[in-house]
């Protein structure tokens, strides 16, 4: 049965073989020239300004949460709803607990929603 495994391990093996091996002839083939400008911060084009370590509002954070948590039930919610309709061939049980499970799918979204208001996240300050 491990055997089943072995070409997979040698693909990822040949992967990193190649991924190394670019990196390293880039290393000692590629040209060295460091300059100032070369090895200053970019940031699209402008100077930086202020220290990179700095504090973001909470905002930020919430924000990134509630993207987070409606894309993941956007993305589960779809196959689910196709795949119900393959489960009621198995009889009255088996869609019962494909529900069930959705329903506590559901509950951990709502707590994470029930967080961000309390967090005041969708509020216009």
């Amino acid at each position: 049965m491990p055997f089943d495994y072995v070409p997979i391990l040698v693909q990822v093996m040949i992967a990193f073989g190649i991924a190394l091996s670019v990196v390293a002839i880039s290393n000692f083939l590629g040209t060295k020239r460091p300059s100032a400008a070369k090895l200053a911060p970019y940031e699209s084009g402008m100077a930086p300004v202020g220290m990179a370590w700095r504090r973001f509002p909470i905002k930020f954070y919430l924000t990134t949460m509630l993207f987070v948590i409606f894309d993941i039930e956007v993305i589960f919610f779809f196959p689910w709803a196709v795949l119900l309709r393959h489960m009621r061939a198995g009889g009255p049980e088996v869609v019962w607990f494909f529900v069930a499970e959705m329903l506590v799918f559901v509950a951990f979204l709502l707590l994470g929603y029930v967080y961000i208001l309390k967090r005041r996240a969708l509020e216009w300050d």
